[in-house]
């Protein structure tokens, strides 16, 4: 049978059953310029703005209309 080797006091017992720590969702804004999902106070991916600045331009990848993808 299993014993444990020293007592778990009371409050390490009680961190270990609460869900106080678990991860939940981060909350989700969308771009005021383009409407892409981003997260709060961070650059947006897809056009590359933040408060009204841009700091970049977004590169598309080239793709042919007539070649077929292997």
């Amino acid at each position: 049978m299993a014993v444990p080797k020293s007592k778990v006091s009371k409050q390490r017992r009680n961190k270990r059953r609460s869900t106080v720590w678990k991860l939940q969702t981060p909350g989700v804004t969308t771009c005021p310029k383009c409407g892409a999902f981003r997260l709060p106070h961070r650059m947006c991916k897809s056009c590359l703005t933040y408060n009204g600045k841009t700091f970049g331009t977004v590169e598309e990848s080239p793709k042919a209309d007539g070649e077929a993808s292997a």
